[in-house]
């Protein structure tokens, strides 16, 4: 019996053609003004619809010279005119006009298990210090070298799958780093030594570090350009993570752990393996829901740069009949804007030439652009700031908040408080979603009312041992907290020019990384009071939102650079 080859029978079905769906170009009405100003075009639309007029006695249809002349104009903003760009364009374009739908809306749930799993575990790994430290004979602090391993993991997973999705697609790539994570923290459940446990938190972090940047990734280029504004939704995921973190946690770890360090075993102290290994069955079954229940399609983009464009256009027209509507990209269309197969430009890139335009990124070339004008610059310099004090500031105290409420209660007290904040974080970017667009607000206003008050609650927090306090002040601190990361998502990429957006985002979530990793060494080694880390974490986020007040870009109402 011969043997079942998956990589055809997945080429098989990228290849799946939609007659049904397919519509002349000349159905498609021809963008607006503010249409083409959502999609990052910077050729004056008017003069587009002025061709369009001219090439169609009047009309207002897209027709294949409007479209022409839309793709000429983006491809010479972004400073790259090869037939790869071009086709990207055109299929941005097709994108827009098949608009939000099913298809969408399935990645957005999908792609929120990547949120999910960032903050499953980086709360679940905070939930096991304690019981940890007690069965491994470390002390509470140097226990958290296990955070620290993490965040290692966690870099480099978001700089090895940022690329590694450039290179060998995006599917692959959403599918394994929750297979990865899964595979990772369901063997971190039989940890057998201290030295062993972190190496599998590291490793687990290879997988978690990849979610975020994927996972935006195959959310975005799918996502019409004038909807993009909806991956500032995908922060409410992040909040769901902690929840089932701290539910799972106050189950398990009051119930089925040592009382103290001098008598614990093993087998007296599985509450905090019962913990890790039902994450990573949780996370497991997210990668299967991913791989099973959900056809994805490779992302259009990455099937032009690899010169595979019967299979790009069969994506689109898949998306286009999951949302159950209509589409005008062929291949002909795409032959006529971006040049046929056979001509002699070269189609596709090879692995060297996307690797090498994923690190043109952070070239000077990409980063001058964004300090073009004072404005411009201070924005940026005041944005990369304020991820960089956030990053810092989130992990001193909510990676290490179940030891600063254990030091006052017992350990039901503890899990269980724990678990009631993660629930009041949950409609913080819910909150954001509807003041960011008030117009006393605006995107600027909600950020730092909310950063600020994030701060002043977490020198609450210090001011009283009493555990009913800390509660409070730890509820309203992390609604607020996730209000104000909820608009950090959305204002960042807002505020730069469309062609070096990924640069800006890129570094900021950089800085905002390498900052967590340095959060569990500070704890470490400059706590002599415990509160220090939680001042060092109130004092970072009120400069950040200092930063924030100083910001001179309000995005509100206007439209992407």
């Amino acid at each position: 019996m011969p043997s079942t080859n998956w990589r055809d029978i997945l080429a098989n079905r990228d290849r799946r053609q939609f007659p049904e769906v397919v519509v002349p170009l000349e159905s498609a009405p021809l963008k607006t003004k503010n249409d083409a100003n959502d999609s990052d075009n910077t050729q004056d639309a008017a003069s587009i619809q002025e061709k369009g007029a001219t090439a169609g006695h009047g009309q207002t249809t897209l027709t294949l010279e409007v479209l022409r002349a839309e793709i000429l104009a983006e491809t010479a903003a972004s400073g790259h005119n090869t037939a790869y760009d071009r086709k990207a364009k055109v299929i941005n374009r097709a994108i827009q006009d098949i608009g939000m739908g099913r298809y969408q809306w399935g990645l957005f749930v999908l792609c929120g298990f990547g949120w999910i799993a960032d903050n499953l575990w980086l709360q679940g790994v905070a939930l096991t210090l304690t019981p940890v430290a007690n069965e491994f004979g470390i002390s509470e602090s140097h226990s958290r070298f296990a955070t620290c391993a993490l965040f290692v993991g966690l870099i480099i997973g978001a700089s090895f799958w940022g690329i590694a999705s450039d290179a060998i697609g995006r599917r692959p790539a959403f599918n394994m780093t929750l297979c990865i994570c899964g595979a990772f923290g369901l063997a971190a459940g039989g940890a057998p030594s201290w030295v062993g446990l972190c190496a599998l938190y590291a490793c687990l972090g290879l997988g978690v570090g990849g979610n975020l940047p994927v996972d935006a990734a195959v959310f975005l280029e799918c996502l019409p350009p004038n909807s993009a504004s909806i991956l500032s939704g995908l922060a409410t995921w992040w909040s769901v993570g902690t929840l089932i973190s701290s539910m799972l946690a106050w189950a398990f770890i009051p119930n089925f752990s040592c009382a103290d360090a001098a008598t614990c075993t093993k087998a007296d102290n599985w509450g905090w393996r019962y913990l890790v290994l039902s994450l990573g069955a949780i996370t497991f079954a997210m990668f299967l829901c991913r791989f099973l229940l959900f056809t994805l399609y490779e992302s259009p983009k990455f099937l032009v740069s690899r010169g595979r464009q019967d299979e790009a256009v069969a994506a689109v027209q898949g998306i286009a009949h999951k949302n159950k509507t209509t589409t005008w990209l062929t291949e002909e269309i795409l032959n006529e804007i971006g040049g046929e197969p056979e001509a002699n430009e070269k189609q596709s890139l090879s692995y060297g030439e996307i690797i090498k335009r994923s690190l043109e990124r952070f070239s000077m070339q990409q980063v001058a652009p964004l300090f073009a004008t004072k404005r411009l610059g201070i924005s940026t310099v005041l944005i990369w700031f304020c991820w960089t004090c956030i990053g810092l500031g989130y992990t001193l105290f909510n990676a290490f908040l179940p030891q600063y409420l254990s030091a006052n209660s017992s350990t039901y007290v503890t899990y269980r408080n724990y678990a009631i904040t993660a629930v009041c974080g949950i409609p913080g970017p819910l909150l954001a979603w509807v003041l960011v667009d008030n117009p006393y607000l605006g995107r600027k206003g909600t950020m730092a009312g909310s950063t600020v008050i994030t701060g002043v609650l977490l020198f609450c927090f210090t001011a009283s041992k009493d555990p009913n306090v800390q509660l409070v002040c730890s509820s309203l601190e992390s609604f607020f907290q996730m209000a104000m990361y909820g608009v950090l998502y959305a204002y960042t990429p807002e505020i730069f020019p469309a062609p070096n957006r990924g640069t800006g985002t890129g570094i900021a979530s950089c800085l905002n990384r390498i900052a967590g990793l340095m959060a569990p060494i500070i704890g470490i080694y400059a706590s002599i009071d415990p509160v220090t880390p939680i001042y060092a974490s109130g004092a970072l986020i009120l400069a950040a939102f200092v930063a924030m007040v100083f910001l001179p870009i309000e995005t509100r109402g206007k439209q992407s650079l």
